[in-house]
């Protein structure tokens, strides 16, 4: 299957299904010498893992990252450091229920890759989705945390959150909100209603969507012209993610409806006066925060009656039954970082590959 490598410098191709042996990911062009805490690696794939309750599906899945190669514990240290090797991460899958799945192979559920899948392929795997699964990202996130490593060395942060959920949008950002409630939500007024909306929406066999907010410290100066554009780049790894449906950068679509000068960010002897650039300029970084927000449909696995066709072509009504999110949100923001961080880490890596020439 082609496109299962993103990158330039620093390469992640991911592997594995919902219902095979596990999925993992190799990175290839990490630098060397760099520390690698397994416990670190591990936090990130706890946020991600399900059954955490909540919007999270009842799956019960450890998530434990094992680091299989490119990695080195030099003499007298206590933790692994990058050997400049290819990295291969896996993550096995324990609680795999594919009996869920008999009653759909031969039928193609509303909002899923079933049928496209099938069109391309003349083959698919209808045990949850198979290659299609959001359970792919777990690969990300372990490829992400990678990145992070890397990235630190030079500063460059980056934090997701939630904006908006179900319909109900924060009003502040006190980011100390943050880790205080299951949504990631910079808004602690917002994060209850939308608990609330969430278990509203559960008994209805319904999901929800939402909106994710990126935000990245990173100096200026990388991206590159035309078609590898920073914000080209950084939405084309969050578009990749399954549940993501529209990127903006800044200020978005709100663009549509200024003034140019409105639109253009003051230059002054201090920065920048605003920042509706989103901290690009021309798809390279000017020193400003980075600002993405991404669109997160609602996850289509419901449990309400919908009509569908079967191979035949015939019409049918199905339930999909099995163990599913409410909404991709909270689980898809270490995601929507780590695509950000793989973003990030390449054009950096490429950047320091620039030969400037000295006076």
């Amino acid at each position: 299957m082609a496109g299962n490598t993103f990158g330039k410098a620093f390469r992640v191709t991911t592997w594995g299904e919902s219902h095979g042996t596990g999925v993992g990911a190799v990175i290839d062009g990490c630098p060397p010498g760099i520390v690698l805490d397994p416990a670190v690696l591990q936090a990130e794939m706890d946020r991600r893992k399900p059954g955490q309750g909540g919007a999270s599906s009842p799956r019960k899945e450890p998530d434990k990252l094992e680091i299989l190669s490119g990695i080195f514990t030099p003499e007298g240290e206590d933790l692994p450091r990058t050997t400049g090797t290819p990295i291969s991460l896996a993550v096995y899958n324990k609680d795999a229920h594919s009996k869920s799945y008999d009653n759909l192979r031969d039928i193609f559920r509303p909002g899923h890759g079933d049928i496209s899948y099938l069109a391309k392929y003349g083959i698919r795997d209808h045990r949850g989705g198979g290659r299609a699964s959001a359970r792919e990202t777990a690969a990300r996130v372990a490829a992400g945390a990678v990145a992070n490593q890397v990235l630190e060395q030079t500063g460059i942060s980056v934090l997701a959150y939630t904006v908006a959920l179900g319909g109900v949008k924060i009003t502040e950002r006190n980011f100390e909100e943050i880790t205080g409630n299951r949504f990631f939500c910079p808004d602690a007024a917002a994060a209850a209603k939308m608990e609330e909306r969430v278990i509203e929406v559960r008994k209805q066999g319904d999901t929800v969507g939402g909106i994710v907010e990126i935000v990245a410290d990173c100096p200026a100066g990388l991206g590159e012209p035309v078609f590898d554009k920073l914000e080209a780049e950084l939405a084309h790894g969050l578009m990749s993610i399954g549940a993501v449906k529209g990127v903006e950068i800044g200020a978005g679509f709100k663009v549509a409806d200024m003034l140019g000068s409105e639109n253009n960010d003051a230059i002054t002897p201090e920065g920048f006066t605003g920042n509706n650039a989103g901290g690009i300029l021309a798809g390279i970084s000017n020193g400003n925060e980075i600002v993405v927000r991404v669109a997160v449909k609602p996850i289509p696995s419901i449990s309400k009656k919908q009509q569908s066709v079967n191979l035949k072509n015939d019409a049918v009504t199905i339930q999909v039954g099995g163990r599913h999110d409410i909404s991709a949100i909270p689980r898809i923001i270490p995601v929507c970082e780590a695509m950000v961080r793989l973003t990030l880490v390449d054009h950096l890596l490429r950047h320091m590959a620039i030969a400037f020439p000295q006076d």
